[in-house]
């Protein structure tokens, strides 16, 4: 997107310079007493790895007492690490926890092949699948971002030269200028790569404000990632938008009109999903695209109840929620992939926590009729019943009124209009002076 001369890449190579033959990878996990959970991030690290196009040979779950400052794992199971990727001939080892850039290098040292973290694979992810301007630029500079503390290992390859100039002091070598050099273009591009997004956000700021003239209700739905949220925009509303089985199929919001039954009409939102451990880089560079869930009126919690870890991907979710200032808002959960379910006690369990829930299978398009009655309702709840009197010279204010709200009744009296007419709450402010 930007053409730009930048740090070579730390040593043999990164993720987008594999051949096939290093597409095998080593995944490592930490624990200290939850081995489980950390088999299950493991399991989802394979899922980012397979949907970056990388073939997982090995998941290693290991117990760790004290983090090593160097390394970050003991010197016994760094020989380890080296020795099965010498046996299995892998190209790249991926932690799923987040090393330090000196603890990298000295890890990539050690095994003789490329080390790279969670973050760094997830950022690879949303490169390889970003679609839109405003994706792309986000994803440019949360790399810039990862990338800004790892240069001092990008140039060992120059010497140090050192002399005695006046004064006997030494200068600096071509490593440390070129590291000083690099530091002054990625922040330069950083500075040019978010005043890009201010104005993109800028213009989604002037779309939602349009929007929410209009009145039109307006639904996001969010959750984990690969829970089957494009799906189920697409189910509702026809909408041409890409379906796989992958994680972060979708990184830009794509928002679709759709009429529910009642003939209400309503915008509905696609948005990317969510994840544990989210890098913070990401959480930061995508808060934009996000504020689409934030900016909604009612949110789609969408559940898929059939993966054994759908009560920490609900959590999960919830707290990404909580961090964007969203947690109160109203919120239907959406318990998907109900068909593959062979007990119901997940549902049971969702039912205690979340109050308002709904079950579907957006693939089979089973409980939809039952997902848009909840719609229906929660909508009535946006709105609220006023009388009102209004003088015929505020005649603009009546006419927007009948637009945006749904009139009970309607009569004359002299020179007033009287109304009695269920109104959004965005327009309450607006008629209080008239409210009888």
């Amino acid at each position: 997107m930007h053409e730009l001369t930048l740090p070579p890449k730390p040593g043999y190579g990164r993720l987008h310079d594999l051949t096939s033959e290093q597409k095998r990878i080593i995944l490592i996990g930490t624990y200290q007493q939850n081995k489980e959970e950390c088999i299950t991030l493991l399991d989802e690290l394979e899922e980012l790895g397979r949907t970056y196009g990388l073939e997982t040979v090995l998941k290693l779950p290991c117990p760790i007492k004290t983090f090593d400052a160097g390394t970050f794992i003991g010197k016994g199971k760094v020989e380890e690490i080296r020795a099965l990727v010498e046996e299995h001939k892998c190209g790249v080892v991926v932690f799923d926890d987040e090393i330090s850039p000196q603890q990298q290098r000295n890890l990539e040292k050690l095994v003789g092949c490329s080390v790279i973290d969670r973050t760094e694979l997830i950022l690879g992810v949303f490169a390889q699948r970003a679609q839109t301007r405003e994706a792309k630029i986000q994803i440019e500079l949360a790399s810039f971002r990862y990338q800004m503390p790892r240069l001092r290992g990008l140039w060992t390859h120059l010497h140090r030269q050192r002399s005695g100039g006046a004064g006997g002091g030494a200068v600096k070598g071509e490593g440390e200028k070129q590291i000083e050099l690099d530091r002054r273009i990625i922040r330069h591009q950083i500075e040019k790569l978010q005043k890009e997004l201010d104005t993109v956000g800028k213009q989604r700021g002037v779309q939602r404000r349009l929007r929410e003239r209009t009145g039109i209700p307006t639904f996001a739905i969010i959750g984990y990632t690969n829970v089957g949220k494009s799906t189920l925009l697409k189910k509702l509303t026809d909408a041409d938008v890409l379906v796989e089985d992958k994680l972060f199929a979708t990184l830009d919001p794509t928002t679709r009109k759709f009429v529910l039954p009642n003939k209400q009409a309503i915008l509905l939102t696609d948005t990317v999903g969510f994840i544990r451990k989210i890098p913070h880089q990401l959480v930061a560079a995508f808060k934009s695209t996000l504020e689409e869930a934030v900016e909604a009126d009612i949110l789609l919690h969408l559940i898929d109840v059939s993966n054994p870890q759908a009560e920490m991907q609900a959590e999960a979710t919830v707290e990404v929620l909580k961090e964007l200032g969203a947690a109160k808002h109203p919120v239907i959960a959406v318990l998907n992939k109900v068909d593959r379910l062979e007990s119901k006690a997940m549902i049971y369990r969702m039912k205690v926590k979340y109050p308002k829930t709904v079950e579907i299978s957006a693939l089979n398009e089973v409980g939809l009729d039952l997902l848009m009655e909840r719609m229906i309702r929660e909508i009535s709840l946006l709105r609220k019943v006023v009388h009102l009197r209004v003088p015929q010279s505020h005649y603009a204010l009546v006419s927007e009124t009948m637009r945006e709200g749904k009139v009970l009744s309607c009569d004359y009296e002299e020179n007033d209009v009287l109304l009695t007419v269920e109104i959004p709450h965005h327009l309450e402010r607006k008629v209080a002076h008239f409210v009888v």
